[in-house]
């Protein structure tokens, strides 16, 4: 054991954090980078010999190339003075082990931890690297999801063993479920049935899936699925018993999650999964699906406990699908209204748009609004009465998306290309209302103004329904400190007061401001998307979960703690995907939260696509190297940094660490220099191979939100744009030379980074 203080090489001992079989951990200080690490101090027996040092050296470096967001990074490996030692990303969190003491995790929670572990062997068995003792153990939970420890390991200790069936190693090699030297490796509960009887060298990927559907049951049912109160009892059932159904002991476990885990965990390696990567693609349709086809149910009204699984009960569909309901029975489940819930399943080829808000119902609940095609590019709004069968294209919204309703109920607004419009439902042409550079949500105003979150920074505007704009009563809210945006707004009843999302970096909290005097006040200190029952309560999103306060309209306060409505409602990139009617009427879109689904891909001329091999993230805004061989790209989802991606390694890599919100990425002409928005919203550059740390290109002289834009071709000259309140969009410049950003256009109009960039090339190029 080493004490504080000790130095191994360049790593400084902080503490002990850990022990067992394998070997000692440690949190240490990279001194060199400055950063902490974790050290593994290898145990005598895998040290001692040159051949097992050199397979372990050799393993290694294949473990290094294990460059996934799900695996746990090795960084360094090292020899001092005889003793070796891995160098490890240093994570903070709990084990699925520790969490698991707690009992079951929710649905949609332990989907997506299972579709990380699931994405993670994927990629270590394509690089020929196999776990061999997965196990809740194994496995962090952190902020930004799972982390699989110990990748590896396992199979250059195997690989020193020979075939000996389990029954005949002595006890102590299955003590406290720790390997001894010359035994199997693995753990008890969580081996595959070839482990149990010493065939090592038939251990495979599948290997890997077996003990990965015995953690999905955990997982799901919180029991264990082999379990026995002797080892003799437990490698019995793993040998020839099947465990309970998971819905035998989670009713609510959907009955295809319980096939695909039963495929898992199949006795024959040949009747399993046969890779990882179908695996990880089943669980995402589970994911996507809710687990079922669709559901309509009627119900009475209910009181007590019963109305939360109902409402749970309600909310198993298809992503395809909007389910409806009375939220005023939600909410007062003493009301003695009539329950009425169902199912609103979309046309074959036809999915909702999740990109963008999706769904909106009318002032008086009779009519929805969805926004639907076979793709994105080519979705359309569609309405439909509430007690008909079919749906109707809304002529002119060819493209269009992110409805909302008037107060009135006889117009739509939406967004096209850059611009908000209305249109008429009983019929005629959209009306252009506003230019905008994105959309963060709308709320029509009773007194002739809609509620527009146009930017992607700033407060909230004010945009007439006629589309007469006017500038000096552009914005209805105010940035306080440390805010960034102010999205998802929402007038109150009376329009005398506004709900929205205010952002401190990624964090969203709810707030409220009167319109009257401009007083704003924090709500709820964590959550999205806020709306306005008519039952009296505050209702927004946190996490997968609607939540429902009761709320004082009078004195914009919340008077109780708050309550889960509705488990699973489809959030996507900050998009909660449900909307209120003012007679309380709630539709919603089922599913979980999907922050981290989207993938990279290469789109050529003709709009076709060819995705990339790198692992699902909320990516954002990539920006291809000059020399076409690295993306460099923001990934927004518990931070926001920017991170590289290698082509031809297929190697994802973090760039950024300082701040939690570095995003925006820009090359430099030779792609030696990467330059991002950064802390206090101003650009920062980095060299791209990470061999140093950021440095700040706009300091305190612009105080408002920086943007980069462009270099000129010989690299000396940046231009960015500026967002600030009293200006709006401004294109700026700074030249390498003096350091010093310098106004290019700056008035009261919008200046995009677009138009700027062709202003510059007509004065510089």
């Amino acid at each position: 054991m080493f004490a504080a203080g000790t130095k191994l090489g360049a790593y400084q001992i902080v503490a002990q954090i850990g022990a067992g079989g394998m070997g000692e951990v440690y949190r240490a200080r990279d001194t060199r980078l400055d950063r902490m690490v974790a050290i593994k101090v290898l145990p005598a027996h895998l040290a001692d010999k040159p051949e097992l040092r050199e397979r372990f050296e050799r393993e290694a470096r294949t473990i290094a190339s294990l460059n996934h967001p799900h695996i746990c990074t090795l960084y360094d490996i090292g020899q001092l003075d005889g003793i070796d030692f891995l160098v490890m990303e240093y994570l903070e969190g709990e084990t699925l082990a520790q969490r698991l003491l707690k009992g079951a995790l929710p649905l949609d929670q332990m989907l997506q931890y299972a579709i990380e572990i699931a994405d993670a062997l994927d990629k270590a068995h394509r690089k020929g690297v196999t776990h061999r003792d997965l196990k809740p153990g194994n496995i962090m939970l952190t902020k930004a999801g799972t982390k699989l420890l110990d990748f590896g390991l396992a199979k250059l200790k195997q690989e020193a063993a020979p075939d000996t069936p389990f029954s005949q190693l002595p006890t102590a090699a299955v003590k406290d479920a720790v390997t001894q030297q010359g035994t199997i490796l693995g753990t008890l509960e969580y081996m595959a049935p070839e482990q149990v009887e010493g065939k090592v060298n038939q251990a495979d990927a599948r290997t890997d899936i077996f003990a990965f559907g015995a953690v999905v049951y955990e997982m799901a049912t919180g029991k264990k699925a082999f379990e026995g109160k002797t080892q003799a009892s437990v490698m019995a059932k793993i040998l020839e018993s099947e465990p309970p159904s998971m819905t035998s002991l989670q009713p609510m476990t959907p009955p295809v999650l319980d096939r695909v885990v039963k495929k898992c965990l199949a006795k024959e390696p040949d009747r399993r999964w046969q890779d990882a990567s179908d695996l990880c693609d089943e669980l995402k349709w589970v994911a996507d699906s809710g687990g079922t086809h669709g559901v309509a149910v009627e119900a009475p009204a209910a009181t007590g406990k019963n109305w939360r699984k109902a409402a749970l009960w309600a909310g198993v569909a298809v992503a395809t699908c909007i389910v409806v309901g009375f939220a005023v029975w939600l909410l007062k489940p003493a009301s003695p209204k009539l329950v009425t819930r169902f199912t609103i399943s979309l046309p074959p080829g036809q999915r909702l748009n999740i990109n963008e808000s999706a769904v909106a119902i009318s002032p008086d609940g009779t009519r929805l609004v969805y926004s639907s095609g076979p793709n994105t590019l080519s979705s359309q709004l569609y309405l439909r009465a509430m007690d008909g069968l079919e749906a109707r294209a809304i002529p002119g919204t060819e493209g269009g998306g992110n409805p909302f309703f008037s107060p009135d109920g006889q117009w739509i607004g939406f967004t096209f290309v850059g611009k908000i419009m209305k249109v008429p439902l009983s019929g005629g042409a959209p009306v252009l209302l506003e230019d905008i550079f994105g959309f963060y949500g709308a709320s029509w105003g009773s007194h002739g103004a809609i509620a527009v979150a146009g930017l992607p920074t700033g407060p909230i505007e004010q945009v007439p329904e006629t589309g007469a704009y006017a500038q000096s009563s552009r914005f209805l809210t105010h940035l306080q400190e440390h805010d960034v945006a102010h999205r998802w707004p929402e007038f109150l009843p009376g329009d005398k007061g506004l709900l929205f999302t205010a952002f401190r970096g990624l964090q969203g909290r709810i707030a409220a401001q009167t319109l009257g005097t401009g007083d704003q006040r924090e709500l709820v200190p964590s959550g999205l998307s806020p709306r306005y029952a008519a039952s009296g309560h505050l209702v927004y999103l946190q996490g997968a979960n609607l939540m429902a306060a009761p709320f004082d309209l009078q004195r914009l306060a919340t008077t109780g703690a708050p309550a889960p409505v509705i488990e699973g409602v489809l959030a996507a990139r900050g998009i909660a995907q449900y909307s209120f009617s003012s007679t309380g009427t709630l539709v919603y879109v089922p599913g979980a939260n999907q922050e981290a689904g989207l993938k990279l891909v290469w789109v050529d001329r003709k709009g076709g696509e060819q995705p990339l091999p790198a692992p699902a993230h909320n990516y954002v805004l990539p920006k291809v190297s000059p020399d076409g061989k690295r993306v460099a790209v923001g990934i927004e989802e518990v931070d926001s940094q920017t991170w590289v991606y290698d082509l031809d390694r297929d190697t994802l890599t973090r760039l950024t660490f300082e701040g939690s919100a570095n995003i925006d990425p820009l090359w430099t002409p030779d792609g030696k220099r990467i330059v991002f928005k950064g802390a206090r919203n101003r650009l920062f550059w980095q060299p791209a191979d990470g061999s140093a740390g950021a440095e700040e290109l706009t300091k305190a002289e612009l105080a408002e939100n920086n943007v980069p834009g462009g270099w000129t071709p010989d690299g000396q000259v940046l231009v960015f744009m500026e967002v600030n309140p009293k200006t709006s969009f401004d294109v700026y410049t700074l030249s390498l030379k003096d350091s010093k950003p310098q106004p290019f256009v700056n008035t009261a109009s919008v200046e995009t980074l677009f138009a700027g960039w062709t202003l510059y090339r007509l004065r510089f190029g």
